[in-house]
């Protein structure tokens, strides 16, 4: 591991370990060769990082990401005001939808999930609490990277005359099996500052989830602008 991130080095080699179990459990040579750290110093923090929760051990022996983490993912979810205020019209979504609904916001080059209620179906969307995801797959990643004015060239997006309702639709982009669409949030200044998506089976959803849920998912959007006081 070439480079720092903060310039405390231990700190930047516990946060690299912790980046590839974010994509599963992984054994001690996996993260060696993922980090670039040695054999001993990832063994090293690995161990450091269970001792305080944030890793454990899978029952293969593997690390993975740790129970405590899940505390404080809520924790900083509520920290921040936007999911709070977001509530009432995501439960409002998934009632409305009957499919599993998520709040994401950006950060740099990836999208993190700040809130998720899942589907009362049994076969549904499952997305973590704190997940962070590709901006470039998935209809929520693409509705964060619109300007308000005009939609990605790439991004299946569908909008009225006026461009002031986008939204954007995916199937099997980022997992086989499941579609989504997503409408962008707007900030005060007229930034995208938060994007909120339906997702779920294509059994339920079809091919073309836009058509059943594009226009409750824009009113969640809409809805979530008036209670974090970015619109009257």
């Amino acid at each position: 591991m070439g480079t720092t991130v903060s310039g405390v080095g231990v700190l930047d080699k516990s946060v690299a370990v912790l980046d590839v179990l974010e994509n599963g459990p992984a054994s001690l040579a996996a993260l060696v060769a993922a980090t670039g750290l040695s054999r001993a110093t990832a063994h090293r923090l690995a161990v450091a990082l269970e001792a305080h929760g944030l890793v454990r051990r899978d029952a293969d022996g593997r690390f993975a990401l740790g129970v405590r983490l899940i505390a404080l993912g809520q924790a900083a979810a509520r920290a921040i005001p936007l999911a709070e205020a977001a509530r009432p019209a995501l439960e409002a979504l998934r009632k409305a939808t009957g499919e599993s609904v998520q709040l994401y916001v950006r950060e740099g080059s990836r999208r993190v999930c700040i809130a998720s209620l899942e589907s009362p179906h049994g076969l549904r969307t499952i997305v973590p609490l704190g997940a962070s995801l590709p901006l470039e797959r998935g209809s929520a990643g693409r509705a964060l990277t619109l300007s308000g004015r005009s939609p990605d060239a790439g991004a299946r997006v569908s909008t009225d005359a006026t461009f002031r309702h986008p939204w954007v639709e995916s199937v099997e982009e980022r997992e086989a099996g499941v579609a989504s669409v997503s409408a962008p949030v707007f900030g005060p200044d007229g930034a995208v500052v938060a994007a909120v998506s339906v997702s779920g089976p294509i059994d339920r959803t079809t091919r073309r989830p836009g058509r059943k849920y594009a226009d409750k998912v824009v009113e969640a959007a809409r809805r979530i602008e008036r209670a974090a006081g970015y619109r009257s």
